[in-house]
């Protein structure tokens, strides 16, 4: 080093230490092998329910036209269905997603299907960007997520074949750290968006949101009924949520809330999708969650 180069101040070297720390330190891979496991059986259930009106939404005849696309469609997007020109292309398409998934799930050529999965699941988004839901959405950074970690390394069946083969046990990776800290990344990303939409709307300040998101949702649950007759539980439930949101995007980047605050995550998202009439996306957000579990080592 040159007598003129200034050392590296100890706030430098800080934050270089802990931005290498967070992208790049070798993870476990069992985190993200739950998060696959998960991921892909949610993309799968999504996926499967294009099966019923495929044909009418992205066949040679379909509502989804060229023309209709164009419109919604960002100029850059690329679709696997658009070389899809017949009803038999389409459907093969579709059985390609849904053999890829099953596969993704299992662990079976992980490195090759994680891949595979995000570009087909992506690529049934761009067909069709008027009928995707915040759950795609969610699943498809998941899906892309795992395409770039080593979530092949556990809980999988190619991890099994490399040991009747005498193969070692996977290493931590520091491919699987960055797949998991953009998993973080995201999700904090995602619930900070959910925040600020909402403090856009009157009804998230004088506590009515939560019964027209009830009343415009999925009937899983009737809950309208049960605010309807009750102005403070209406006033908690809509507050909480907005509260929870906040919490969660914030308190994610910091170790010791984030250990108590995942659980909590675990079982709030699921029930913020239930009042919302999304479930999906719910469970989507859970899965997403799983990425931020502290690690338990000391390396972070």
């Amino acid at each position: 080093m040159h007598a003129n180069t200034p050392e590296p101040t100890t706030l430098s070297t800080a934050i270089g230490d802990t931005w290498t720390r967070f992208w790049f330190t070798p993870a476990d891979a069992r985190p993200l092998a739950i998060v696959r496991i998960l991921g892909a059986s949610l993309a799968l259930a999504l996926w499967s329910s294009y099966g019923w009106d495929l044909e009418a939404w992205f066949g040679p005849e379909g509502i989804v036209s060229p023309q209709l696309l164009a419109q919604w469609r960002s100029p850059w997007a690329f679709s696997l269905f658009d070389a899809a020109t017949t009803t038999g292309a389409v459907r093969a398409v579709h059985v390609a997603g849904i053999v890829a998934l099953v596969a993704l799930a299992v662990g079976l050529f992980t490195p090759i299907v994680s891949v595979l999965s995000a570009v087909l699941f992506a690529s049934l988004l761009h067909r069709g960007p008027m009928l995707a839901g915040p759950a795609d959405d969610v699943v498809a950074v998941v899906l892309w997520c795992l395409a770039i970690g080593r979530s092949g390394d556990a809980f999988s069946i190619d991890l099994l074949s490399a040991g009747r083969r005498g193969g070692a046990a996977a290493a931590p990776a520091a491919r699987t750290r960055i797949a998991l800290s953009l998993l973080q990344v995201h999700a904090s990303a995602i619930a900070g968006a959910a925040v600020l939409s909402q403090l856009k709307a009157d009804v998230w300040w004088d506590g009515t949101a939560a019964w027209w998101l009830a009343a415009r949702g999925s009937r899983i649950i009737d809950l309208t009924s049960l605010f309807r007759g009750s102005e403070y539980l209406l006033n908690l439930v809509t507050h909480a949520i907005t509260l929870f949101e906040i919490v969660f995007a914030i308190g994610i980047w910091f170790g010791p809330l984030r250990r108590s605050l995942v659980p909590v995550a675990l079982v709030a998202w699921p029930l913020v999708g239930l009042v919302a009439g999304e479930p999906f996306w719910g469970l989507a957000m859970a899965v997403l969650t799983l990425g931020c579990r502290p690690p338990t080592s000391s390396a972070r």
